[in-house]
């Protein structure tokens, strides 16, 4: 799989088209051109969602209405022609120029985005590692995105009942108008809870561990009912743990079980690598566990997804570039961006290199050492 090209139409700064090959792609230029932003409308192309804002409408050009995505994408001996179409507050996919629902949309083109935001999967809050798993439990598994989309719509309409009740004078008259919402969260809650728990086990079956550094790392699924009884019995534990707590939810107006309260447990050598990992060890934890992630989607598909990397010689030092392009080498389309021409100039002989000027990717031309384009990448 490789994204063959990709043209956009007022979508940020940028403006016209970028052919790619299927290896090793480098984009570089000066500050606030719009590197960032080739990387981020790659990245939304594929997945539909952005890696740097929410809000659609903070995508579109200044003075546009509407930003159209598109790109042709090789599979083997298949073509396909994707567009993503942005609005202000929707987002629209079609596949071979037909309109087509996000569901199928998604995984025509899948990719994995390592910048300075997703360092949060090691060092941040339990949401982001929850979104890590559940990336890469849709990417091998389609139909696990309606079963997340459904939780999270009977959960909102259960925290609403909550904070209704929550302010009544006899909230024990909402006990029977919860139930229901209850029933529903142990179905889904358990089609979540082995999803992601078989996820990690194929994650860490494809950990490297010893590719950057000598710490070992681990991986553990950690339920937020662990303790409480038997999680082999997870829809009856669930049940019990919701009966339990429900006075408790009632009272903070929000649901305080199920496995939207999970946690993916990551350490080296038996600490916690978000407490005790030096920022070089979080870095190269993250990507031992988006290479892991790649290698399990090349286990269900027999192909890799794209490899973006944005702000390259901001976020790894020049030891885990090597080791992690000469790793990729052969394997996935990688596509990385850069402010330093002395970056595109090293890996000039083995990729594709493109000089980015106010949006645009214009002839890239060599240069003199001395002319290196040092600045650091700006949001644009």
């Amino acid at each position: 799989m490789y994204l063959h090209r990709i043209d956009v139409t007022d979508f940020r700064n940028l403006t016209g088209e970028v052919e790619f090959s299927s290896g090793l792609n480098v984009i570089y230029g000066a500050n606030a051109q719009g590197k960032s932003n080739w990387i981020e409308a790659i990245y939304l192309l594929a997945t539909t969602k952005s890696f740097r804002t929410a809000h659609p409408r903070e995508v579109i050009n200044h003075g546009a209405k509407e930003a159209i995505l598109r790109g042709t994408v090789v599979r083997g001996n298949l073509t396909k022609d994707l567009q993503l179409l942005i609005t202000e507050t929707t987002k629209q996919t079609f596949v071979n120029g037909k309109r087509d629902v996000v569901t199928r949309y998604l995984g025509n083109l899948d990719a994995i985005a390592f910048n300075a935001d997703e360092i949060e999967v090691v060092r941040g809050a339990p949401e982001a590692r929850r979104r890590f798993l559940d990336r890469g439990v849709f990417g091998i598994l389609p139909s696990y995105l309606g079963t997340l989309a459904e939780y999270n719509r009977v959960l909102k309409q259960k925290n609403a009942l909550l904070r209704e009740a929550s302010d009544a004078d006899d909230p024990a008259k909402y006990f029977d108008l919860i139930q229901p919402w209850n029933d529903q969260l142990i179905e889904l809650g358990k089609e979540i809870h082995t999803a992601r728990t078989n996820y990690v086990e194929r994650l860490r079956a494809n950990l490297k561990p010893q590719l950057f550094q000598t710490e070992e790392i681990t991986i553990r699924y950690r339920s937020s009912l662990e303790g409480r009884g038997d999680l082999d019995g997870y829809a009856d534990l669930l049940r019990e743990r919701l009966n339990l707590r429900i006075k408790n939810e009632i009272a903070v107006g929000y649901s305080l079980v199920g496995p939207h309260r999970d946690d993916l447990e990551i350490r080296f050598d038996g600490y916690e690598i978000a407490r005790f990992g030096s920022s070089g060890q979080q870095r190269s934890a993250l990507l031992i566990l988006d290479l892991a992630q790649m290698s399990v989607y090349h286990g269900s598909f027999e192909e890799y997804p794209i490899f973006l990397i944005d702000d390259l010689d901001a976020e790894l030092d020049r030891s885990r570039i090597e080791i992690l392009l000469t790793y990729l080498e052969g394997k996935a389309q990688t596509i990385i961006s850069t402010s330093k021409r002395s970056i595109a100039d090293r890996y000039r002989h083995r990729a594709s290199t493109f000089l980015v000027q106010s949006g645009r990717v214009i002839e890239d031309q060599i240069l003199s050492n001395d002319e290196s384009l040092e600045v650091k990448e700006g949001v644009v």
